[in-house]
């Protein structure tokens, strides 16, 4: 019986966006499982916690589970390749943007398949609608209260917007 084809999409999801979105919405169709792995990443200083992220994309795969993806969410905190060995994922998924993405991701690549050489890496191209979108530009154009409505869902646009009308009301109370 041939193995179960289960893909690993890990990531920050700081917040989650159209482009993570629609590499999930690609991903989902080539393999048994998909499992989102949402890294707890403390070094780069997220804007929600790992469980806000969680739940925010919980959120948006709903519809797709519903389509009858068989689609998980899970926060994690090791090596990516260890969880990658604890949830026998097959694959690693990996959504490239631009060249210097793709520099990036071919050394980690590289490097998770010293790790361990039975799970291959995946790279799935950014669609052109979604090259340019990065959970930090986001963050950045939201914060500085420009119009986020083409890069995140309407659901994450208001988590956002809270998010930063809480951080603008502790700023002006000190």
């Amino acid at each position: 019986m041939p193995r179960e084809r289960i893909g690993l999409y890990p990531g920050t999801f700081d917040p989650i966006t159209n482009g993570h979105f629609d590499i999930i919405q690609r991903a989902a169709p080539l393999v048994d499982k998909l499992i989102i792995g949402v890294a707890y990443n403390a070094g780069k200083g997220p804007l929600f916690s790992a469980a806000e992220r969680v739940e925010l994309v919980r959120n948006e795969v709903t519809a797709l589970i519903q389509r009858g993806f068989d689609i998980e969410v899970r926060a994690f905190d090791i090596l990516l390749m260890h969880f990658a060995q604890a949830i026998n994922a097959t694959m690693i998924i990996r959504g490239l943007r631009a060249v210097s993405d793709f520099e990036y991701e071919f050394q980690m690549a590289g490097m998770n398949a010293k790790l361990n050489d039975d799970i291959e890496t995946v790279f799935l191209m950014a669609s052109d609608r979604n090259q340019f979108i990065s959970s930090r530009f986001v963050k950045e154009v939201g914060r500085l209260g420009g119009d986020i409505a083409h890069f995140v869902s309407p659901r994450v646009a208001l988590r956002l917007k809270a998010r930063f009308a809480v951080e603008e009301n502790s700023v002006v109370a000190e």
